[in-house]
């Protein structure tokens, strides 16, 4: 589902949203569409790694010496990222094992020149059955981007099938792309700056 979505004229920052559970329409997947709408409406473009994508994703064992061409895909796309957003449903309170294998595979960036996610913000967005493991798992994904050298933005999500259609929590969903978008540009501009001044 290698799909790239301009809304803006010219270069714009890359936003990758990774993330779902497999079932069309799910609660995690509208999660993700509208955190990616609000990274096009900051002026990004963006690109959506969903759960029917990730399900062709075999078992990451980090010593294999093959990577079917799903894989070198995402993680083409990861490298290329300016920001990330990453969407998980919280199965008994923890980040579902379908998100955690693609995140797995973000090992083999580790030679990069931008090694993992290092120096890119990454929205947070967990949809559960109940507040108290999607908090859990909310602090597990927050840990696994700070893991991945990457910083969270300040505002994540914690949503239910019944708030995620509210237009409070949708406006907060929208919110997390913008504040992806708006690190990156900031985080663009300064790496420019300091390249001009490195002349």
């Amino acid at each position: 589902m290698d799909v790239l979505n301009v809304t803006a004229a010219g270069p714009a920052p890359l936003v990758v949203g990774i993330g779902g559970t497999g079932r069309a329409g799910s609660t995690t997947d509208l999660a993700l569409t509208l955190a990616l709408r609000g990274a096009e409406q900051a002026g990004a473009r963006t690109l959506k790694f969903d759960g029917a994508f990730l399900e062709q994703l075999p078992l990451f064992r980090p010593h294999h010496p093959g990577r079917v061409p799903a894989i070198r895909q995402l993680l083409a796309r990861v490298a290329q990222a300016d920001g990330v957003v990453l969407a998980t449903p919280s199965y008994h309170g923890g980040v579902s094992a379908l998100v955690k294998n693609a995140l797995d595979y973000l090992e083999d960036l580790r030679e990069d020149t931008r090694p993992y996610l290092h120096g890119r913000a990454v929205g947070c967005l967990v949809s559960c059955a109940g507040w108290q493991a999607g908090g859990t798992t909310m602090a597990s994904l927050r840990s696994i981007v700070h893991a991945l050298r990457a910083w969270p933005v300040p505002l994540g999500v914690t949503l239910t099938a019944e708030t995620g259609r509210t237009e409070h929590v949708r406006d907060q969903l929208s919110a997390v792309g913008r504040m992806t978008t708006e690190f990156a540009q900031a985080f663009g501009a300064r790496q420019g700056a300091a390249a001009q001044g490195a002349r």
